[in-house]
């Protein structure tokens, strides 16, 4: 705020120097939303106020100045302002302040600078845009001093008036308190908003407009003289509740009280917001229900609707509560989740705060036994799954993988999580098979997965389903989330042979286990078993196999020097091949035995009750290496069935690999090899490789007489590749 010097009548219109300036602190809101509409922009509200014994010019205010009662002024604008006969200029700021600075206090701080903040003093916060500030007579003049009033006389106001942009009204006026002191009264007031203007009219009357219409209250109804003689007529002269007397006009913008008085009546000048200037008459002595006249009809009819109201607005505070602690819900919920997934995303290779351990066991369900997949979900974290989350189980088998055209590759387990939290697990059992038709197809992926799901958390508290509330607007569907959540992955297990292998022959006489049971048998076949002869030999297909064909072998060999390099850490004392078949069986319940025992061959059950054979034993590869014969050892694989041996074949050549990465990664060498040698070994087996090509398209075009000699010449083409005269260095 800065003030000038005022020209002389005669000179330049222009303003002369400055002589004062000041600095308002106030805040500003930040900016809208992009998107949705910006919020309605205000101005400071200024207007001059003089005291009621100053000379100040009349024009100084113009439009926006009044003079008010010498006590008023002295109480709120201090001795120093009284004694001066000081203007002063009320501020009304957008942030809700209401201040004022004293004009001869500004002129003189120029020349005798001390604390800025001192010029200003701030009489009250609205917390709401200041849209209007005013002044007003409420108490009623006397008789012989409304005789004595001049025409041209100005009228001093008791009591200042300021309005916010939602309907806050703040009423300031001089009153006696019980001890006879002189103190101001200060009174708030909410009325409908919002707010667009108001204006200051006779009588105590206060004008004020809304998008939907044009309103009146009286300050004066209820007020007691400003006089300390007659303490019965209680302290205060503010009436203690406003009821708002609609007049029917809608949608002004800015109002004025003319000063041409009607008799028994006031006129309006009032701006509408098309642009039309009115003028509005009113006989407010006919309008306004004054208390004295109410009937006590109208009264029981005035308190039911208030009562009516009250429970409307009861209602619709109990519904936004609601919704409100639905988003605060949702908002916690939200924190949570991103802390989480931080929390994994950030863990890396080192222990992860939440995990999923995948175990595998067999259970015997009635007649059957049954592989269970046991998942356990640990909560090392310090935040808590609840709302939301969900684990999903993914069971992955290898038929379903290589078939591309399958419309439904995997089975997905989804098992809500609720209430996880800090030093809390969850575990979760499944069957893995065999199924119907009594086969497990092997290797079995299980994929663990923590899913948080944005539509159920963020979508019910936007849009609750639930909701009788008619007072909440319809949530757009552009602010719900497109994706429908957040996938962290967990972890990867994947089950093989290997581990399904079970070895009835390794437990105890006094505990042995009954044999496994087989997928089960068609009823004719178990009718046919019944009528054998005793001492007959089974007439399974498992046993026919057995008995008639030669058993399905594969090998693999390794170096020794590469095995006791990888497995130095766990099995120190302990001979090669015994290590190296632990080493197989680790995630295989038997392991334990195996260890006791300190085997290096075992014999074992495939799920679909064929015998697997696993020989582990040491040889030496003399035509490899030129300096010498190589340290090796060789895993045979035997089975009755092609495809278990296939699958315990997979199984070890699939630990191999990840036992070569982790070695080469450790910078390991090789020795010198006779690569003349390995070249040819290599062109030995390019060749089977295209003879196997060859041979399983004849198949496709052969009839079935010829086709069972090509079978037979494949199956021996595979046979030499499962025997390979390389090593793994």
């Amino acid at each position: 705020m800065q003030l000038f010097e005022r020209p002389s009548p005669g000179e330049d219109a222009r303003p002369g120097g400055q002589i004062g300036e000041v600095e308002l602190s106030t805040y500003t809101p930040p900016a809208g939303v992009p998107g949705k509409p910006a919020a309605p922009h205000f101005l400071p509200v200024l207007c001059c106020v003089s005291p009621s014994g100053s000379r100040v010019p009349h024009d100084l205010g113009g439009s926006g100045g009044f003079s008010l009662e010498d006590a008023l002024f002295g109480l709120l604008f201090g001795a120093d302002a009284t004694l001066l006969q000081s203007p002063v200029v009320l501020c009304g700021l957008p942030d809700g302040q209401l201040c004022c600075v004293i004009l001869k206090a500004l002129v003189t701080s120029s020349s005798a600078p001390g604390d800025p903040n001192g010029l200003v003093k701030i009489l009250h916060h609205l917390e709401e845009p200041v849209i209007f500030i005013g002044a007003l007579k409420t108490e009623p003049p006397a008789a012989e001093a409304a005789e004595n009033l001049l025409p041209d006389e100005d009228v001093h106001s008791d009591c200042l008036v300021a309005l916010g942009h939602q309907g806050r009204m703040l009423a300031i006026k001089a009153s006696w308190d019980e001890s006879g002191k002189l103190v101001p009264e200060l009174r708030e007031y909410h009325l409908p908003g919002p707010v667009l203007c108001a204006a200051c009219g006779g009588g105590g009357l206060v004008y004020y407009s809304t998008p939907s219409d044009l309103f009146v209250v009286d300050l004066s109804r209820g007020s007691t003289p400003l006089s300390a003689e007659q303490p019965d007529e209680g302290p205060g002269g503010l009436p203690p509740m406003l009821c708002p007397a609609s007049l029917n006009i809608c949608s002004a913008v800015s109002l004025s009280v003319s000063p041409r008085m009607q008799e028994g009546g006031t006129e309006l000048l009032a701006l509408s917001a098309k642009g039309r200037l009115l003028t509005c008459t009113l006989d407010l002595e006919s309008e306004m229900p004054g208390s004295a006249r109410m009937t006590a009809e109208s009264a029981g009819r005035k308190i039911k609707e208030l009562l009516s109201g009250i429970g409307n607005i009861s209602e619709r505070v109990s519904f936004l509560k609601k919704a409100v602690d639905q988003r605060n819900k949702a908002l916690t919920s939200l924190n949570e989740a991103m802390n989480v997934s931080c929390a994994l995303l950030s863990s890396g290779a080192g222990p992860r705060p939440i995990s999923c351990t995948t175990s595998t066991t067999w259970s015997r369900l009635q007649t059957q036994d049954v592989l269970m997949a046991t998942c356990v979900l640990e909560n090392r974290s310090d935040f808590s799954l609840d709302q939301g989350w969900t684990l999903c189980i993914q069971v992955l088998t290898s038929s379903r993988a290589l078939d591309l055209d399958s419309a439904c590759s995997a089975i997905t387990y989804t098992i809500p999580v609720d209430r996880l939290g800090p030093g809390t697990r969850r575990e979760v059992t499944l069957p893995l098979g065999p199924g119907e038709d009594g086969g497990l197809d092997l290797p079995v992926t299980v994929s663990c997965t923590l899913f948080y799901s944005l539509r159920e958390v963020v979508g019910g508290a936007l849009a609750p389903s639930d909701s009788e509330d008619p007072f909440l607007d319809e949530c757009p569907s552009d602010v719900l989330p497109e994706q429908e959540g957040v996938c962290l992955p967990l972890s990867r297990y994947t089950v093989d042979m290997l581990q399904c292998l079970r070895f009835p022959g390794l437990a105890p006489p006094h505990t042995r286990a009954p044999s496994p049971l087989g997928p089960p048998s068609d009823p004719v076949a178990t009718f046919l078993e019944s009528c054998r002869e005793p001492g007959g030999q089974p007439a399974g297909p498992t046993s026919l196999r057995a008995e008639y064909l030669p058993p399905s072998v594969a090998s693999i060999k390794v170096s020794a020097e590469l095995l006791r390099a990888a497995l130095e850490d766990g099995h120190s004392g302990v001979p090669l091949c015994c290590a190296t078949l632990q080493w197989l069986l680790a995630e295989n319940a038997a392991v334990d035995v195996v260890r006791a025992r300190a085997l290096s061959s075992v014999q074992g059950v495939a799920p679909d009750g064929a015998d697997v054979h696993l020989i582990v034993r040491e040889v030496a590869m003399t035509d490899i290496c030129p300096a010498g014969p190589i340290q090796a050892v060789e895993i045979q694989m035997e089975s009755s069935s092609l495809a278990d041996m296939c699958r315990a074949h997979h199984a070890i050549i699939g630990r191999m690999q990840t036992m070569v990465t982790e070695q080469a990664a450790q910078g390991s060498s090789a020795p010198d090899l006779r690569v003349q040698y390995l070249r040819q070994i290599h062109a030995n087996h390019e060749t089977l490789l295209r003879e196997v090509q060859t041979l399983r398209d004849r198949l496709c075009t052969e009839d079935e007489a010829s086709s069972c000699a090509t079978a037979q010449r494949l199956l021996q083409v595979y046979r030499q590749l499962r025997h390979p005269s390389l090593v793994l260095l």
